[in-house]
């Protein structure tokens, strides 16, 4: 009786040491994602500049200034339903020549540059000959 009583015991105990040690695992490994994420989200975070093509249609943004820190920096550019034409959004300057997608009315387009050094940039249209036609504006890194 007192083996099987020894036996039992160790069986238990092993048992509680085996669900400790699943717990402390699944804990580690949930504190190790939440961590990843957490600094991947904070390095990737940059600034997000707003910005909207007219809304009646006329080759222009409602905003020609922009200003953000250095580092990422993405430019988000809402295309309102009622312009009847089609928009897109991109950067160029000190070596970046990026362009976001072209989108339909009620569409937004975004593009984004890491690591953008401090200067200055033009932002403009790249559909058709919009940016020729005077659809651009300035931002200036600090």
């Amino acid at each position: 009786m007192k083996a099987l009583m020894r036996g039992g015991v160790l069986r238990a105990a092993l048992v509680s040491v085996s669900a400790v040690t699943v717990v402390i695992v699944a804990a580690g490994c949930g504190s190790s994602n939440s961590s990843s994420t957490t600094t991947a989200a904070a390095a990737a975070g940059g600034q997000n500049l707003k910005l909207s093509a007219d809304p009646n249609g006329q080759l222009t943004f409602d905003k020609t200034q922009l200003s953000a820190k250095a580092g990422t920096v993405t430019l988000t550019m809402a295309n309102p339903s009622s312009s009847g034409i089609e928009h897109g959004i991109a950067l160029e300057g000190n070596g970046v020549d990026q362009d976001g997608q072209i989108v339909q009315p009620g569409g937004t387009s975004t593009v984004t540059v890491s690591g953008l050094k401090p200067g200055k940039y033009e932002f403009y249209c790249p559909f058709d000959s919009h940016k020729q036609e005077g659809m651009t504006g300035s931002l200036t890194v600090k």
